[in-house]
């Protein structure tokens, strides 16, 4: 088996400090190809009593994906942000006016004017400046061509049975 996911064979990586990136450890046990899968596998050992603190799932290959929604235009550029000016300038003026209760209705309509005004203005701003550069609404989402599941080499052996039961049921359910 690849010892591709270690920095040591036999040895454990020593703790990084908490909050920064590290590189994976561990022996592959198995491979899949989505996240869904590889999900499915770990349920499989934790169910299992797998002791699970030692399993990672690694996302091989990442790839950034952006998918387009559609045209970018002026109505939709101006639709929006009056919509979210509103909802933002309502909220202000309702915290507004129970600052001052004896104010009344005011600080609610001032709040929604100012908040569609403002957020039309930097909104249209926005869109003229980079018109050119996007003429589009897209989403982005980062996939990988493949996920493995690593596992810690004390249980790496355990853990490729497990998981070769499991792609057997399958199969044979299918």
């Amino acid at each position: 088996m690849t010892t591709a996911f270690t920095q040591s064979t036999f040895g454990e990586q020593p703790q990084a400090r908490p909050g920064l990136p590290t590189m994976p450890t561990g022996w592959p046990i198995g491979s899949y190809e989505s996240y869904e899968q590889a999900q499915r596998a770990v349920g499989h050992l934790a169910s299992a009593d797998f002791p699970v603190t030692d399993v990672t799932i690694v996302g091989v290959e990442p790839m950034l994906v952006e998918r387009i929604a559609g045209r970018m235009s002026w109505r939709k550029v101006l639709g929006s942000a009056a919509m979210s000016g509103a909802l933002f300038g309502m909220f202000l003026g309702v915290v507004l006016s129970f600052m001052n209760p004896g104010a009344g209705y005011l600080p609610i309509l001032l709040g929604l004017v100012a908040g569609i005004g403002f957020n039309l203005l930097f909104s249209s701003l926005g869109y003229a400046v980079n018109r050119n550069k996007r003429g589009f609404i897209s989403q982005s989402q980062l996939v990988a061509r493949r996920y493995d599941v690593l596992s810690q080499p004390r249980n790496a052996e355990k853990g490729r049975e497990l998981l070769a039961d499991l792609a057997a049921r399958s199969a044979f359910s299918h």
